[in-house]
């Protein structure tokens, strides 16, 4: 117990907001498996070869929502697990909303029309922007002690 005393209170927050990350995470991943079997796309192939199949951009743009996920998850759970540390509140709050524009990013890259990610998954760049920030405030409230 010693350790988590260390943290504030609220940094149960920020870990329960990671959790969710990793939730959605899976089904992205569930999402993915469907989409090989429905546009017959076996392992290992990471992308679909449009003069082999048909509907090659239908999977590619599920896979492609569920790669860009992952691609930006090491420095979401950074800034989340570092910002959190200063600001929990506001670091959860973010990520939750951060979670939200992953879903409809992804959401929208499935449909097949890339550009449909952007709805409203443009929004997490924002998010990361802010998180962004308690990550430095956090870095300078450690260098003034």
């Amino acid at each position: 117990m010693a350790g988590t005393q260390l943290l504030p209170k609220e940094y149960g927050y920020v870990a329960i907001v990671l959790v969710f990350y990793c939730f959605l995470n899976f089904w992205m991943t569930f999402q993915v498996g469907k989409a090989r079997k429905k546009y017959n796309v076996p392992y290992p192939t990471l992308y679909a070869i449009e003069s082999e199949n048909k509907e090659a951009k239908l999977f590619n743009c599920v896979q492609r929502g569920h790669q860009n996920s992952l691609e930006f998850m090491p420095m979401f759970f950074m800034l989340m697990i570092l910002g959190g540390i200063s600001h929990p509140c506001i670091c959860a709050a973010l990520g939750f909303l951060y979670i939200v524009t992953r879903f409809f990013y992804f959401k929208g890259y499935a449909t097949g029309d890339p550009q449909k990610r952007l709805t409203i998954g443009k929004y997490g760049f924002l998010v990361i922007m802010g998180l962004m920030v308690c990550t430095i405030s956090f870095g300078i409230q450690q260098l003034r002690g």
